[in-house]
């Protein structure tokens, strides 16, 4: 079981590079524009939200959870980050703020899933509503701008050829897939999603652990809003608005069980650029942006259904 697992995780990380591939051809010829260096830099710049927020939605989902609340998270952190710096407080102080504040709603996630039992679909939508409203109370409704260089460097500037965002992103997504695939947690974590209560009955905490994925998805939004506020130099109470079905098409797309138990960091990261790539494309050639959202929504179906008769699939083939 465990070759076919592994087999069937690649085969659908070599399919999603074909498609990448097959899907960059057809916008090279639709626009001379796409294969520009220029372009394929913003790509990758425009992926990251994307790929920052799949990270953390790929680890609750394989653990058997979902978390609708990442959007809101991201723009409560960037907002406090702009509050503290508009307050006289340092760039680093106000990040480490703004990542403290995602810690603690991770905390309450996780900490009423796991010792109330609530469902975690009920739990996060409250929270994302919750979140939104204290955003939009603590900023009086009004975004908030003009931050220091050493901020808006996190998210315009760059290391090399590549820009800092994407450098961020790269060091993020490592660092998931060692702690997915190569750390005890990671173990627990999918096995928590394949079976709760064996894990339970090995001796394992589970609610730790389960309180410890949607603190670290939390983590993953705080800093996809640090990168979104870096890069706007704009605190948007509204913003990260549909950020967590960007996160959950990108973590199912890359073969990440619904079900739980099955997840895939590297085809989380090639799920997040072919999403970017498509939104691209479409961009460069004058589709406008509700047909994107359309098709973004028929993509999760799409990768829903496809997990879904993979799985009955392996069910079938156990019995």
């Amino acid at each position: 079981m465990f070759c076919s697992g592994n087999y069937r995780r690649f085969s659908t990380q070599g399919l999603l590079l074909l498609a990448l591939l097959g899907l960059m051809i057809i916008m090279s010829f639709s626009s001379p524009y796409f294969m520009k260096w220029d372009n394929l830099r913003n790509i990758l710049d425009q992926s990251t939200l994307n790929i920052l927020v799949g990270v953390g939605m790929t680890m609750v989902i394989c653990a058997g959870g979902i978390d609708l609340s990442v959007g809101a998270v991201a723009a409560l952190a960037g907002a406090v980050m702009g509050l503290a710096m508009h307050a006289g407080y340092s760039a680093y102080l106000a990040i480490a703020a703004g990542l403290m504040v995602a810690v603690l709603s991770g905390l309450v996630n996780g900490g009423l899933t796991a010792y109330l039992r609530i469902t975690p679909f009920i739990v996060t939508l409250a929270s994302l509503s919750i979140i939104r409203g204290l955003t939009l109370i603590i900023t009086g409704a009004i975004p908030i701008s003009s931050f220091p260089s050493t901020f808006t460097g996190l998210g315009s500037g760059s290391l090399g050829i590549f820009p800092a965002p994407v450098v961020l992103t790269a060091l993020v997504a490592a660092a998931g897939a060692v702690l997915l695939n190569l750390t005890p947690s990671g173990y627990y974590f999918q096995a928590m999603g394949g079976n709760e209560e064996a894990l339970r009955r090995s001796g394992i905490s589970v609610p730790r652990y389960k309180i410890l994925v949607y603190v670290l998805s939390a983590c993953c939004a705080g800093l996809a809003g640090l990168v979104l506020t870096a890069r706007l130099n704009c605190a948007d109470p509204t913003a990260g608005y549909m950020l967590e079905m960007d996160a959950i098409a990108t973590a199912v797309l890359g073969g990440t069980s619904m079900r739980g138990g099955q997840g895939s960091m590297a085809g989380t990261v090639i799920a997040g650029l072919l999403l970017a790539v498509l939104r691209n494309g479409l961009t460069i050639n004058s589709i406008a942006s509700y047909y994107q959202q359309v098709l973004v929504g028929v993509i999760i179906l799409a990768a829903v259904v496809i997990s879904e008769l993979r799985s009955k699939r392996v069910e079938e083939a156990a019995l």
